[in-house]
């Protein structure tokens, strides 16, 4: 309601103030036209306020095209209202008149609804939230149904053996019931039956709080899975986009936040430019980036992943250089690299590992384990089957 008071108030005074100068400062001019433009305002108040309401200050196209519609919308219903006193508002002159009052008598009013959808509305709706009272943090988890083609999956370390693709769906439909088990909303992205790589969402996007970082996957066959990813985050309230653009190359799956710190894995899907743009978009957000050297497998989160408490848990026979962690805490079996942060209590994990379950469990986490053997065939993990938006 506020962003489209705004929208509504600004062109109202913006017409009455080009009106007045242009009739050269004659105050009959207000009382000769604001009853118009006060109805125009009035409708364009409801209208974008409707907008607004369902997501239109998320784009500034979204936003464009409603200040459009609501602008001539709005000046076609008050200028017909206005025209029925002289007469059949219907009647072949009085129509004309209404609509070319589009480019005439509605202009200056018309071109300020879009101007102040598109520049003013999205930053008193991003203000008003800022300052309104915190709600409980998100629990949202973006999830993608495995593609028929899944087997065709990209392999880089590992050698390629047989999907069996039901027990892959099974699987992923006990981990997206183990995170609504533990007060996750699950969203699904559209599916992408012929993108064998799709279910593992993680590497198309990366959350930095409330900056979404669009990426660009490392590999040629899986960048066409990042656009209805983005459709999908732009459905989520609050979030603001960014993206990596070619030349740069980045996969979620090289992206570890620890904190404040960010942890980039310079590997064969993720590149120097990538990583500089990166950087260039979330130090700003106060993250620090550091990079990591990659080679012995597909990602960083390949070889390691991060506690609630900010330690650094791997293997040590993947990871290239652990030095580079100020806590490192080496795990029994490959598969327990990966671990997803329910709550600060409680960790998401492959039944792969039950020693490191065992270990976690020992130091106060509570461990839900889930079967995902059919994704691990394919270089994936716990963390690469979802997206969390807190």
């Amino acid at each position: 309601m506020a962003s489209a008071g705004v929208v509504a108030g600004t062109a109202l005074v913006a017409s009455l103030l080009a009106f007045f100068i242009g009739n050269g400062q004659s105050p009959q001019v207000f009382g000769q036209l604001f009853g118009h433009f006060a109805l125009a305002a009035l409708i364009v108040f409801v209208l974008v306020g409707v907008a607004n309401a369902v997501g239109a200050t998320r784009a500034w196209f979204l936003a464009l095209i409603t200040g459009f519609t609501s602008g001539c919308l709005a000046a076609l219903l008050a200028t017909t209202a206005t025209a029925s006193g002289a007469g059949n508002p219907f009647s072949a002159p009085l129509l004309l008149f209404v609509l070319g009052s589009l480019v005439s008598l509605n202009l200056v009013f018309i071109l300020t609804v879009i101007l102040a959808e598109v520049f003013l509305a999205p930053r008193v709706f991003d203000a008003i939230l800022a300052f309104a009272p915190r709600r409980a943090p998100r629990r949202v988890a973006l999830v993608r149904i495995p593609a028929s083609n899944l087997e065709e999956g990209e392999l880089t370390h590992l050698e390629r053996s047989g999907i069996d693709k039901a027990l892959a769906d099974d699987q992923w439909d006990n981990y997206c019931a183990a995170l609504v088990a533990e007060g996750w909303e699950t969203v699904e992205v559209d599916a992408a039956p012929e993108l064998a790589d799709s279910v593992f969402v993680e590497d198309t996007v990366v959350l930095f709080g409330d900056l979404a970082v669009i990426t660009s996957p490392g590999a040629e066959s899986r960048r066409a899975e990042t656009e209805a990813v983005e459709r999908a985050v732009r459905a989520v309230r609050g979030l603001t986009l960014a993206r990596i653009e070619l030349p740069g190359t980045l996969d979620g799956g090289d992206v570890l936040k620890v904190g404040s710190t960010v942890y980039v894995g310079a590997s064969s899907r993720t590149n120097a430019e990538g990583i500089r743009q990166l950087r260039a978009l979330v130090t700003p957000h106060g993250y620090d980036v550091v990079a990591v050297p990659v080679t012995k497998a597909l990602h960083l989160k390949s070889t390691l992943t991060a506690l609630p408490d900010g330690t650094i848990i791997g293997d040590p026979d993947l990871v290239d250089v652990p030095t580079l962690f100020p806590s490192f805490l080496p795990v029994p079996e490959p598969g327990g690299v990966a671990v997803v942060e329910l709550s600060p209590e409680s960790l998401l994990m492959s039944a792969s590992a039950p020693r490191t379950a065992q270990m976690l469990s020992t130091l106060g986490y509570r461990v839900v384990t889930v079967d995902i053997g059919e994704f691990e065939k394919l270089e994936g993990g716990v963390t690469c089957l979802s997206v969390r938006v807190r």
